[in-house]
């Protein structure tokens, strides 16, 4: 059984019939446009499986699987949106997807990352940031600040700290929070957050989907 996690930048994949082989991750522009899994999430995850289960559902059985607390907050940042699930003594307690604010958020950090020529991982955390809210219209704060003679380094920095303290107030300030996905690599966003954060990868809602498949095949 072949598992997958359709991103609009990179598709995660897993293949139950071979245990000791770990998830595999390919650019989404490099999938073939008739392949077929066999239970997928994700943005495209309709188009391309048999059997397909919900984003907020495949986040919040990864994190069970991977967090062994009764109380938590769990963050997926993606290319194109955020959302969080909660748990208060064991159970789900609320949840959020938020695609408008969030839009485009990864992949306009990515994207500037390779067209200023930068490095996140040496990037230090800035003091000041931009209000940003959404990561398209957020790039404006970024040109203005160039024009006024603020670096390209340190003006993607304050754009990218104001991404990361959005997304901290979407998921409800909590004092601790677990975050998932490829933003999970970048160190001058996981350091931005005003909290104790911990990074959980980019595969949790694969870990979701193995849980499911476990339960329902």
């Amino acid at each position: 059984m072949i598992l997958a996690d359709f991103g609009t930048s990179y598709c995660k994949f897993l293949d139950l019939s071979s245990p000791g082989k770990g998830p595999v991750l390919t650019p989404t522009k490099d999938i073939p446009r008739d392949l077929r899994v066999d239970l997928a999430t994700g943005h495209n995850g309709k188009r391309f499986s048999e059997h397909y289960v919900n984003e907020l559902t495949a986040l919040a059985r990864g994190g069970e699987e991977l967090i062994d607390e009764d109380e938590y907050v769990l963050l997926d940042c993606g290319s194109r949106d955020i959302k969080f699930v909660a748990y208060r003594n064991g159970e789900l307690a609320d949840m959020g997807w938020n695609v408008e604010c969030g839009a485009s958020m990864g992949f306009t950090i990515e994207l500037l990352e390779r067209y200023y020529n930068l490095d996140y991982d040496q990037l230090p955390v800035p003091d000041r940031t931009f209000s940003v809210t959404c990561g398209v219209l957020g790039m404006s704060h970024i040109f203005d600040a160039v024009s006024s003679g603020i670096s390209e380094a340190e003006s993607v920095a304050r754009f990218v700290k104001g991404i990361a303290l959005n997304a901290f107030r979407f998921a409800g300030l909590p004092d601790t929070l677990y975050l998932s996905g490829g933003l999970c690599d970048n160190k001058l966003f996981t350091q931005s957050f005003p909290c104790r954060l911990v990074p959980l990868g980019r595969f949790v809602l694969l870990k979701g989907l193995e849980k499911i498949a476990e339960e329902r095949f």
